[in-house]
């Protein structure tokens, strides 16, 4: 009987300890929820970045001092955001698709990649408002610019787009007729064109434009493409990110108001350019 009394001791008290200890954590969890995603990063110092830097001019590899660099209007706008936030940024390069997966697992605090805010993405991600409109482009070989004049010269031919793009939706919505080609990332897409495995590719104007400076053997075909509001570039953000949201915004329309994001996108237009010379 003694036993008995003092093993309910014990196992009470263990159990006691246990309800503690998991008030403790979900006090401390809660905490860190009302914090706010702003609040977290200023603390950390720290804003992480999420991009697929094949999208000259907006993110594209570059040397600088003999590095290998991330460099693009994103970028300096990303930099402008960190400097008004006071914190550093962290930059996390992969393909568009995985970057946009990541964003949502909550392993980024925002992606900027030429991401356009549609309906489906939104979702399961927040969305800054729109910084930049383009319009879209059709690359194709040099020696194929009298072939391809239209939409309806393409039937039946493969059309390339990057997997997860708002461009993969255009071709599927526009190209009927088409075979949609969806690859990770643009560069091997531009390698399928020039080596003839697809025969046109879908890309937002200034990307197109720099991609086509960089191949002598490519050019912009005269085909007329639709583009719409649902187009536009906005920052991606995971859910539950509204703080961080409104002071983007706030951020956005400062430099949008000082011309400073077409500043961004022609210096670096320049710099893509000079690069594929």
């Amino acid at each position: 009987m003694k036993k008995f009394i003092k093993w309910s001791v014990i196992l009470g008290g263990v159990f006691l300890l246990g309800a503690c200890g998991s008030g403790a954590t979900t006090g401390t969890s809660s905490s860190q929820k009302s914090e706010g995603k702003l609040a977290a990063i200023k603390k950390a110092g720290v804003l992480k970045v999420g991009t697929s830097a094949d999208f000259p001019p907006f993110e594209f590899h570059t040397m600088v001092d003999g590095k290998d660099t991330i460099v693009g209007a994103d970028v300096d706008m990303v930099n402008a955001i960190a400097e008004e936030l006071g914190v550093k940024v962290q930059w996390s390069d992969t393909e568009f698709d995985p970057m946009l997966a990541s964003l949502q697992q909550g392993n980024l605090d925002m992606g900027v990649s030429g991401i356009s805010a549609t309906e489906e993405r939104k979702q399961n991600m927040l969305f800054t408002d729109n910084y930049y409109a383009p319009k879209q482009n059709v690359v194709v070989k040099k020696d194929n610019l009298d072939k391809y004049t239209n939409i309806a010269s393409l039937a039946g031919k493969k059309v390339g787009a990057q997997k997860g793009s708002i461009q993969e939706g255009i071709v599927k919505d526009q190209f009927t007729d088409s075979q949609l080609v969806s690859v990770g990332k643009i560069p091997s897409l531009v390698v399928e064109v020039k080596q003839g495995s697809i025969d046109a590719l879908v890309l937002e104007d200034k990307i197109a434009e720099s991609y086509v400076a960089q191949n002598a053997d490519l050019a912009l075909a005269d085909i007329e493409v639709t583009s719409s509001d649902d187009e536009s570039y906005a920052i991606a953000l995971p859910k539950g990110s509204e703080d961080l949201q409104a002071e983007l915004n706030k951020i956005l329309a400062k430099l949008t108001e000082e011309d400073k994001i077409d500043e961004f996108v022609e210096k670096n237009t320049a710099l893509a350019n000079e690069q594929a010379k």
